[in-house]
């Protein structure tokens, strides 16, 4: 399923609702929850180490990968959203790639560090009738790394509940929110199962809570970030921006920024601050043309050359100073004369 949900991202990379998500972290996100679901496959056989390593492997590297890259843009629409100067804050997908890399590589580094000088073996226990059956061991390799993650998941709550006013880009912030709420629940409770409600559960029952877990945490959160997005491509509704996109524009890269969002959802400050001062300039010109071409008109004893070589030089203010000049000549009464503004703006446009 999530080789084919790649295929789609892929193919509708493009798309608007792709495309302001990132096609990049959609794909590593599937691939992350490939691994997950790698899993099951690891422990149905009968555990020995070999078997115990892809278990531990597949479940802790594929929870980093997916939760790391959804966490990584929600965080990106968290700094965004809490920035209060007029200045860009930039964050590319490129950026975000250098802070998941470090992480993955910390994981991959304990993953192997554990392999190598402690590889997880398969034990025998038994259940609540006395049959054997082997487990992979639990030491504190594993409650180190449940440590990480779950420190890690509540730094993820606390970023999710740190933009849960943001108006994201099809609500994708929230959905991604949604999925790390679901993820931290379902960990805790099959956990409290595990160990505290179903300590002696035979190998069928471990087997069936092996596999809820599996799906609850990661069908759901491929359900809650994929199902949206195709959901408006098979309405046709891809390229169309929702209700949310006009109050998403009042906040600086309020959505999951990518180049089309810094393109087509807000306006870059400098840019309007270079317009505004060109409107500025532009209006202090035409003042000044006003005042120049007043100054002619009441004094009619001053040379056009004194006035002309003032401070336009070669720009086009001589020629609207004598449109106005021969206007003004024009006006025959007070009550049909324009406003030199008005004349002004006229001539100008």
């Amino acid at each position: 399923m999530t080789l084919v949900l790649s295929a789609y991202v892929y193919k509708f990379r493009r798309v608007k609702v792709i495309k302001a998500a990132s096609p990049v972290f959609l794909c590593i996100t599937l691939l992350g929850c490939a691994i997950m679901y790698c899993e099951m496959a690891a422990i149905f056989p009968v555990l020995d180490r070999s078997c115990c390593v892809a278990t531990k492997w597949t479940r802790h590297m594929g929870f980093c990968i997916t939760y790391s890259a959804l966490l990584l843009k929600t965080w990106r629409v968290s700094l965004t959203y809490r920035v209060k100067s007029a200045h860009k804050l930039k964050l590319t997908d490129h950026q975000l790639l250098h802070w998941l890399f470090p992480i993955l590589l910390e994981v991959a580094i304990f993953l192997g560090t554990w392999t190598i000088s402690s590889p997880p073996e398969g034990v025998y226990i038994k259940d609540w009738s006395g049959l054997k059956f082997k487990i992979c061991e639990y030491n504190w390799w594993d409650h180190t790394i449940a440590l990480g993650e779950l420190l890690f998941l509540l730094w993820g709550i606390r970023v999710c509940y740190s933009v849960r006013h943001a108006q994201s880009l099809f609500n994708e912030a929230r959905h991604i929110s949604v999925a790390i709420y679901n993820i931290a629940v379902v960990n805790t409770v099959m956990m409290l199962f595990h160990l505290v409600f179903f300590p002696d559960a035979g190998p069928d029952i471990k087997y069936l809570f092996g596999f809820i877990r599996t799906q609850l945490s990661t069908s759901t959160t491929v359900a809650l970030v994929f199902g949206p997005k195709f959901y408006r491509l098979l309405r046709g509704e891809g390229d169309s921006w929702d209700t949310n996109h006009s109050r998403a524009r009042g906040i600086s890269l309020n959505g999951i920024t990518t180049a089309l969002s810094h393109e087509e959802t807000q306006t870059d400050p400098y840019q309007e601050n270079e317009e505004l001062k060109e409107e500025v300039q532009r209006l202090a010109a035409q003042i000044e043309m006003m005042k120049i071409a007043h100054m002619e008109y009441n004094n009619r004893h001053l040379k056009a050359s004194t006035v002309k070589a003032g401070t336009f030089g070669s720009s086009p203010g001589p020629a609207v100073v004598k449109a106005m000049y021969m206007k003004l000549e024009s006006a025959d009464s007070p009550g049909s004369r324009v406003s030199p503004a008005a004349e002004l703006v006229s001539e100008r446009v």
